[in-house]
């Protein structure tokens, strides 16, 4: 299959662009993330991008347009469901995309990650294929979590410390924060 592969940032995209090109798919990369924050953040997370796309010789479309106040205005005086909204911006455009681009099937690399919330993830996902007329391929990628961290050390990849978002960030420094229960924050499954 040709798979569109939303990429939320370079060490992310590693392990699943490893497992899908090992079940013969090509897999081309998207990257659209507006809740990055600082820019600064967001500079270094594209150029990881840039990096993995070139290591692995992945075409990636990156947008490069800092979102930042796109994000904001969906989710202030929503930050409890803040999560759902960033994902549903990030994989809308990731649908869109693949529909246009004639991909068999689009997935994400946040389903890699162990702090974000997988089965509101694949309820999105599948969600948005039956609307878009795009099939959703489903994969637990978490399986390969320290596989595609050390890959992604082994390429030099910028490692970020925190999801991306401007309250992601708060819950790095804050103290008060830090001792709620990750899945409150995360929206952790």
């Amino acid at each position: 299959m040709r798979i569109l592969l939303h990429l939320c940032c370079g060490p992310c995209a590693v392990y699943p662009l490893i497992r899908l090109r090992n079940q013969g798919h090509a897999v081309e990369g998207v990257f659209y993330n507006p809740n990055i924050h600082p820019y600064q953040e967001f500079r270094r997370r594209v150029e990881a991008v840039k990096q993995l796309s070139l290591a692995a010789e992945f075409p990636v479309t990156i947008d490069e347009n800092y979102g930042l106040t796109e994000y904001l205005r969906q989710v202030v005086f929503h930050e409890a469901e803040r999560c759902p909204i960033c994902y549903e911006m990030r994989l809308v455009r990731a649908v869109q995309t693949a529909a246009a681009g004639d991909f068999d099937a689009f997935t994400t690399t946040l389903l890699y990650s162990k702090y974000q919330n997988h089965r509101l993830l694949i309820e999105r996902c599948q969600r948005l294929a039956a609307e878009h007329g795009v099939d959703f391929y489903y994969e637990d990628f978490r399986l390969g979590w320290q596989e595609g961290i050390d890959e992604s050390i082994r390429l030099g990849l910028y490692r970020q410390p925190y999801c991306g978002c401007i309250y992601s960030e708060q819950e790095r420094y804050d103290k008060r924060l830090r001792k709620r229960p990750r899945q409150t924050h995360q929206g952790a499954s």
